[in-house]
């Protein structure tokens, strides 16, 4: 095969520390590629909070050098040695190391493992696919947790409480607020942009708009029950928050650590209000999980709330738009067409 585009950082660690650090977009060869049994011709990436902090060179997500970083994949199979895929298969991959031990999605050839990957449902097209990616999946995740342990649409109206997004013009936010809305949930959206992203958050089904700050800092270990549920991508002390405000028997899915990787919380929410805290892994989701959150994400995530929350950039572009992230400059989903 031909040579290709890719964007690929370098680094140089000492005792865990970055000390040289490089980004940019370069031709390399199929020799360049790690090991894997599916080829797959990319078309699409985006960009994540992970991808973010690799290309930025922030520590905590490369765990190697040279790196392609990208946690997500999309594209058709070129060549397949696994028995499930053949050439020119629609296929999409979230997590399973990509652009953290093994080469991402942020090139246009990718090499993987077949196990990983997820056939793109037919109503989905390969533009959508990206747009959601990873985040998307998290939040899928996220919904599906609320849903397994009870967290009823139609209870929640009618208590007159509602599920909680935090980080809600975020990427794993914004598509949380939209599945949830679509869903019939009561939809309240937290953010630190609220004047500014007030409209757009609405028009993804958010009912009520709070600011971050109410969240934020210590308070009681327990507080006003205000939430049936909640999805965090925050964690630390807004999380600690949240559960303290969570009502009886409310579910919590913790999907990121934005604030910082802590939890100054108690017991109390578990044991005196049974409170579910739920965790969720979108890098190891077994094959089955991971199919059947796209099958719900083909179904249940409004076609112009997608579009209305998706940029596009291109591949050098990604290298720029990763310090946005990081200084969240950005809302909603940035997809990479890695072949512009």
């Amino acid at each position: 095969m031909s040579d290709f585009r890719a964007l690929v950082i370098e680094q140089q660690v000492d005792g865990g520390r970055i000390t040289a650090h490089r980004a940019e977009v370069r031709r390399v060869d199929d020799a360049f590629l790690m090991p894997g049994d599916v080829t797959i011709a990319v078309e699409f990436s985006d960009l994540n909070y992970k991808d973010g902090l690799a290309i930025a060179g922030r520590p905590g997500v490369a765990r190697t050098s040279p790196l392609i970083p990208g946690i997500d994949v999309v594209g058709t199979v070129q060549q397949s040695r696994d028995p499930r895929w053949h050439p020119g298969d629609r296929v999409v991959l979230n997590g399973a190391g990509l652009g953290e031990s093994h080469h991402g999605g942020l090139a246009e050839r990718a090499r993987v493992d077949g196990s990983a990957l997820v056939r793109i449902p037919d109503a989905l097209t390969s533009e959508q696919a990206a747009a959601i990616g990873t985040a998307g999946f998290t939040a899928m995740l996220a919904v599906l947790a609320l849903e397994r342990n009870g967290i009823d649409p139609q209870e929640v109206a009618e208590s007159g409480s509602s599920i909680l997004v935090t980080g809600a013009a975020g990427g794993v936010g914004s598509v949380a607020v939209a599945l949830l809305a679509k869903l019939g949930y009561p939809v309240t959206a937290s953010t630190g942009r609220a004047d500014e992203v007030r409209d757009y958050l609405t028009d993804l089904g958010a009912t009520t708009i709070i600011d971050r700050s109410e969240l934020d800092a210590a308070g009681k270990p327990l507080q006003s029950q205000r939430w049936a549920g909640a999805v965090d991508s925050v964690g630390s002390q807004t999380l600690a928050t949240v559960l303290a405000q969570t009502r009886y028997g409310g579910v919590v899915a913790a999907c990121g650590l934005a604030q910082g990787p802590d939890l100054p919380a108690t017991v109390l929410p578990f044991i005196l209000r049974a409170v579910t805290l739920v965790g969720i892994n979108s890098v190891e989701a077994p094959a089955a999980l991971r199919e059947t959150a796209w099958r719900r994400l083909a179904t249940d995530l409004d076609e112009e709330s997608l579009a209305a929350m998706t940029r596009f950039v291109a591949l050098a572009d990604a290298i720029p738009a990763a310090e946005d992230i990081l200084a969240g400059r950005l809302r909603g989903r940035t997809v990479v067409d890695v072949r512009g």
